[in-house]
């Protein structure tokens, strides 16, 4: 598949900003605008949440748009991949020829942890969870981290050095939140107060405000746009459970599916990818990801991070901006994962460009495994 790309990508102001989620909303879209070379009076389709029980409209009308096509599916951190995949459909289809896909959140100023997810304790599987008081959503991914650590021998210092790896690259994004915090240790990471075992504040993603957003058009017309275009190769998607209770296997989290679907689509295979973005709320979720994705054999991620891989020069390059370990984490990242793809094919990353990188693949994680997004982009040839 081809004939779709993304023209323009950009954040929204980072940190502890102090403002209201549909300033920030504001900002990610003019900005990315502006890097594709577009006015506000181009969209005429867009995809956001987390703005109000009727997001998109409510965006709309903030900006003083009247769009033909939108999207506000919520489906946790990999909605803004799956927002990609069906903004191609539409425009394919003569629905929208420039869509804008944004997020952003004030968490951190807001002090609020609310959007990490919704407690669903009135659906049946429920009562099979509720009663032990399990933290939401930390201790689901500390079982499968336990669960990942039991099957495969891996160590708790080879999970510690995802967010080690994460650090590294956070250390050369000025943009990132933890850019001026010097690098991190595995003992930092196994010192740090536990959580929900094995898991400390180290293994978890920040809690800062955030988002950003990706401009969709045809690839014609992006050729004809400000920056070389990120062409939409494939895209996949998977539902799996919204309980662990129901899950037959706590590691499988459907991501292969999603994958599968990507790569045909693409008519690639996961040799060909040169840079990963995939989310990472904890440490365990990129572990599970990159097996997912085929980027490592079932049980040897843990060991590919260890020996320092997926760092800077490495064979491997993942999250190259910090992630959402060291870099941003405002409640849903997956819009970020898209960012940092395209300035990675554009060659504008700087100090953390990982060179000769022609295929990216960005890859969403929702809820507690549930859902799988993943979108696989590379330069115009």
């Amino acid at each position: 598949m081809s004939g779709i790309a993304l023209a323009g990508a950009a954040e929204c102001d980072l940190g502890s900003t102090g403002m209201s989620v549909l300033d920030l909303q504001v900002q990610a879209v003019k900005r990315a605008l502006d890097d594709a070379g577009l006015r506000l009076a181009d969209v005429d389709g867009m995809a956001t949440n987390n703005v109000g029980r009727f997001s998109t409209t409510a965006l709309a009308d903030y900006l003083g748009l009247r769009p033909a096509w939108v999207d506000s599916s919520f489906v946790g951190g990999s909605a803004f991949e799956a927002y990609v995949a069906r903004a191609a459909q539409a425009i394919t289809a003569g629905q929208a020829e420039v869509v804008v896909v944004s997020y952003a959140s004030n968490q951190r100023s807001a002090r609020s942890r609310s959007l990490g997810g919704v407690r669903e304790d009135h659906l049946p599987e429920a009562q099979f969870e509720v009663p032990y008081a399990p933290l939401y959503p930390i201790s689901y991914y500390a079982m499968a981290a336990q669960a990942y650590l039991h099957r495969y021998g891996a160590t708790r210092e080879q999970l510690a050095e995802v967010a080690v790896a994460a650090r590294a690259w956070a250390l050369l994004n000025p943009a990132a939140f933890r850019h001026g915090a010097g690098p991190l240790t595995v003992a930092d990471v196994l010192a740090a107060p536990m959580v929900s075992s094995p898991l400390t504040t180290a293994d978890c993603c920040l809690v800062t405000d955030g988002g950003g957003a990706v401009v969709v058009t045809s690839l014609e017309r992006a050729r004809d746009l400000r920056h070389p275009p990120a062409v939409v190769l494939g895209y996949g998607e998977s539902t799996s459970h919204t309980a662990m209770a129901t899950r037959d296997d706590i590691l499988d989290t459907g991501a292969d599916r999603s994958a599968r679907a990507a790569y045909r689509r693409a008519g690639l295979a996961p040799g060909d990818v040169d840079v990963a973005m995939v989310y990472d709320s904890f440490t365990i979720t990129p572990l599970l990801s990159l097996e997912a994705l085929g980027l490592c054999p079932p049980g040897q991620a843990a060991g590919v991070v260890a020996d320092g891989h997926t760092r800077p020069g490495g064979r491997l390059p993942v999250n190259t901006n910090g992630g959402g370990l060291s870099y941003c984490h405002p409640g849903q990242y997956g819009v970020l994962l898209l960012v940092e793809a395209v300035r990675q094919l554009r060659g504008t990353c700087g100090a953390r460009q990982v060179p000769g990188a022609e295929v990216a693949v960005a890859h969403g994680t929702g809820g507690i495994f549930s859902h799988s997004a993943t979108v696989l982009l590379g330069v115009d040839r």
